[in-house]
């Protein structure tokens, strides 16, 4: 049962960097706002794939809740009813969340299978949790509590989701949202490690430690800082559109700028770690991971900015991130279990 607790809580790790690596994809192709309501689509569990079916049309059935674009506006069916020959505004009223009423079939699937990932993480986690009380019982309350802890903060996450549609898309909710999926990771990692009793062991070094939390910090900073950027291109993409991306960058803010020369520090820090990793042969072999991540993640900034975002390149970037900051929390959970040996020189 340990051991089938332990895949449930793998596959609800990567079942969450999936709703990740959907969101980015939703970021990347400008899907925010291909469903306009939530949790439904357009009022539909399957969403249209033509905009014909979001007309008024005589004699065609509309079920309660189910929505149609008239005069630029959405308008949702108060109740199941059969349409007449005409019109009638009083089978329907005013969707008053936002003022948003436009329709992509590309924007809307690829939003209804961010969702749909989503969703199945959370289900996934909510089994997690299930399986917590049922294989630890009153042995390990903390994964116990931690699993329903993750419950809570899946259904934290999709609430918020909502609220970045509500709000079309604010940056700051979008920041929220991000941060609150790496928030899950990390509890996700936390309970692994606390599940796998016989992980092995390493040695352990007080200055690799403290350099590794300070990474850490780094890593979510620049997380931070590259949502910004984010925000400032969809503006500049709306302005001046897809066609002009070679133009996006040409005059931006300074906290590109920040992002950029950072990136160096985030660098030097975790080139640090592994360089004193293999010295004192620590053992942390996932450190090598971070380092070949961190290339992949420079690669794809450079390419955004001297290649005008070549197509792919920006969920790369995000995702690479998410799996970078997991890496580097969880050889942290692997130096909290060891035991400290004589410091050598550094």
């Amino acid at each position: 049962m340990k051991l089938n607790f332990i895949k449930t809580a793998k596959t609800a790790l990567v079942l969450v960097y999936l709703v990740i690596v959907a969101g980015a994809l939703v970021r990347m192709t400008g899907s925010g706002m291909g469903c306009p309501d939530w949790p439904r689509c357009f009022g539909y569990y399957i969403p249209p794939t033509d905009v014909t079916e979001l007309n008024w049309s005589p004699n065609h059935e509309f079920g309660k809740g189910q929505v149609i674009i008239k005069d630029e506006k959405l308008w949702v069916a108060k109740e199941t009813f059969t349409t007449g020959e005409s019109y009638n505004e009083g089978n329907w009223e005013a969707y008053t969340k936002h003022d948003y009423a436009e329709f992509n079939p590309v924007h809307t699937w690829v939003e209804y299978i961010n969702r749909l990932v989503g969703a199945l993480a959370g289900l996934a986690v909510f089994i997690m949790a299930v399986m917590a009380v049922v294989v630890y019982n009153k042995k390990k309350t903390n994964i116990i509590l931690l699993s329903w802890i993750t419950v809570f903060l899946m259904g934290f996450q999709a609430w918020l989701g909502a609220t970045v549609v509500y709000s079309v898309l604010n940056p700051v909710k979008i920041t929220i949202h991000m941060v609150m999926a790496l928030v899950i990771v990390g509890i996700i990692l936390y309970i692994l490690h606390k599940a796998k009793e016989n992980a092995g062991s390493f040695k352990q070094d007080k200055l690799f430690k403290t350099l590794l939390v300070v990474s850490i910090m780094l890593t979510m900073i620049q997380v931070v800082l590259g949502t910004q950027v984010r925000q400032f291109v969809d503006e500049q993409i709306k302005s001046l559109g897809y066609d002009n991306m070679n133009l996006i960058l040409n005059s931006p803010e300074v906290t590109f700028y920040i992002h950029r020369t950072f990136s160096f520090v985030v660098f030097g820090v975790n080139l640090w770690l592994y360089l004193r990793n293999k010295k004192l042969n620590l053992g942390y072999s996932k450190i090598n991971w971070v380092m070949l991540l961190l290339l992949v993640e420079i690669a794809s900034g450079v390419a955004m900015y001297y290649l005008d975002f070549p197509f792919g390149s920006q969920t790369i970037h995000l995702v690479t991130a998410s799996i970078l900051f997991g890496i580097q929390y969880y050889i942290w959970l692997e130096t909290t279990r060891k035991t400290v040996i004589p410091q050598q020189a550094d």
